[in-house]
């Protein structure tokens, strides 16, 4: 490349990987997606640090687990401290900006604690999460609660300058439908075979896609910017705007990845997470057969505005300055594994589509690599020419991967949390807020789920794709359980340093005598040559250190 790349990074919200062509479903039509996988490096086994928005975007936005950034759920603050994506970017001169969905929640008390003005320049990045607030346009706006918020949200502004009647548009009109002449909201899973009362060129995707397009316009070519381009679909309300509401039907959705054994004695925390109401819906094939088409329509219509903006980066001659990214925050279950929503840790949910592509990048790679969330930051932060290996950041840049390496020493675990202490589930399982959660761990065989003071759930993915059968108490997996509760007690206990990188560590250590502590030394002959060893391992260790 003859100047460091724009960076488009585009993420969906709740997109599950095997529902886009590339990735293998047999039914769905996503052609701009699967040509953006061609053109570039699409990895087959990226996962998300965790099953539910905030946290997971926040491990996205920080190149940190969840453990680490502490924004366990949704409507958790972000540590006021937290580097994120923009500070990393803008110490490189990059602009980021946003434009879409977030789900972050600024740590109002810790900014007051500081003294940070949320008017101010600083007060208003670290409340946007790091990003220039182009447009933040968060989606859920509901009938209840503050209805001025939802009023003077930006789509429900735009959708009153095109005609839409109401102060919340986005309740009324591009997620309602109507059902023999009665207005009906979008939220119940019977109006999903229905058309939103929203025209196509209105809705939630087209809206952000023409406001993205507006600001690559507004940022032009003359300094690099990174683009945090953030879907809110195919997000439930699962109701999708004419033609995408008809596009499919019950004949063009996959069979259920569920088994009766399933809910057979099932562990505690899966039983609790079968039993609640969104999950008994979607075990209902009639809920399946009506929702399933309107979530493909609603990944087709995405996948129309990926080609409008891959179009519109070719017409301003930026598609060959641009590395675009490809992404979702999760999954969705859709009724596989006898639940809804995305909470639990089955593939379906915590398995991730990542595509990249750009100039200089490989072509038609597929990566089998166990890639995470954290990984981008770092990955972007290399894009730019700054510091890959920070030491806030924990993931790890894939540019090897995407300039067509072999990566020898890669990682063999991937770790996802989950903290579920705000659900019911915890009441009905007996555990502790404080106890109220689970770490998965998945190799290049097997997944364990570990819950505190309780049996772990262990699947064998190349026996069982599926996921069909739990090993967590089979005797003959005694020996794996073991092993991968070990990885996570490893993991769990890694040092978590922030403000000095490995380098900086390499270069002082072993330096007690150059800096004047004088243990251990019988006289000043022993002093001498203790200095002079010291200095020459010094000597060896600053050979191999890089940078501070």
């Amino acid at each position: 490349m003859s100047k460091r790349p724009n960076i488009l990074f585009i993420m969906a919200d709740q997109l599950r990987a095997d529902y886009l062509g590339c990735y293998g479903h047999e039914t769905i039509r996503t052609p701009n997606l699967d040509r953006l996988a061609r053109s570039g490096v699409r990895f087959s086994r990226a996962y998300c640090q965790s099953t539910v928005c905030g946290p997971s975007r926040m491990s996205f936005y920080t190149g940190r687990y969840v453990g680490s950034h502490g924004a366990t759920w949704n409507d958790t603050p972000l540590a006021v401290g937290e580097m994120t994506l923009g500070d990393h970017l803008a110490a490189t001169g990059y602009r980021t900006v946003l434009v879409g969905k977030t789900h972050m929640r600024a740590d109002e008390a810790g900014m007051a604690r500081l003294g940070i003005q949320q008017g101010s320049t600083t007060g208003q990045r670290i409340a946007e999460c790091g990003f220039e607030p182009e447009l933040r346009e968060e989606g859920i706006y509901n009938i209840v609660g503050d209805q001025s918020r939802h009023a003077n949200a930006p789509y429900n502004q735009w959708l009153k300058e095109h005609g839409y009647e109401g102060d919340n548009p986005w309740h009324t009109a591009a997620n309602s439908v109507t059902i023999d002449g009665k207005r009906t909201s979008g939220w119940y899973l019977d109006a999903s075979p229905h058309p939103a009362n929203v025209a196509a060129e209105h809705s939630e995707t087209a809206y952000l896609t023409e406001e993205a397009i507006a600001c690559i316009d507004r940022l032009g070519s003359a300094d690099p910017w990174c683009i945090h381009l953030s879907y809110i679909k195919p997000h439930w309300p699962y109701i999708a705007p004419a033609p995408y509401h008809a596009m499919y039907d019950a004949d063009a959705i996959q069979k259920p990845q569920r088994h009766e054994r399933e809910r057979t004695s099932p562990h505690p925390v899966y039983a609790a997470f079968q039993n609640l109401r969104v999950s008994q819906a979607f075990s209902d094939d009639a809920v399946r057969e009506a929702v399933i088409p309107a979530y493909m329509g609603l990944v087709s219509e995405l996948d129309d505005h990926i080609g409008k903006l891959l179009a519109a980066l070719e017409v301003r001659n930026l598609l060959d300055d641009t590395i675009i990214v490809f992404t979702s925050d999760h999954g969705d279950y859709l009724g596989d594994h006898w639940l809804g929503e995305k909470d639990f840790p089955h593939e379906p949910s915590i398995r991730i589509p990542l595509i990249i592509r750009g100039p200089g990048l490989a072509e038609g790679h597929v990566s089998d690599a166990l890639v995470e969330a954290i990984d981008c930051v770092p990955t972007f932060v290399d894009f730019a020419g700054g510091d890959a290996e920070h030491p806030r950041l924990e993931g790890r840049s894939l540019t090897p991967m995407l300039l067509g390496y072999d990566v020898e020493e890669w990682r063999e675990t991937a770790f996802s949390e989950y903290d579920y202490s705000v659900l019911r589930v915890r009441d009905e399982v007996g555990q502790p807020i404080d106890r109220a959660n689970f770490v998965t761990a998945v190799t290049e065989r097997y997944k364990l789920i570990h819950f505190p003071g309780m049996s772990p759930m262990l699947f064998d993915l190349h026996d069982d794709p599926e996921e069909l059968r739990d090993l967590g108490d089979d005797p003959d997996h005694a020996h794996v359980r073991e092993l991968l509760t070990g990885q996570i007690l490893d993991w769990s206990l890694r040092p978590r340093r922030v403000t000095e990188s490995s380098a900086a560590i390499e270069r002082r250590t072993d330096t007690q005598i150059e800096r004047g502590i004088l243990l251990g030394l019988r006289d000043e002959a022993d002093h001498a040559d203790a200095l002079a060893a010291e200095r020459a391992r010094g000597a060896e260790r600053l050979a191999k250190a890089g940078p501070v």
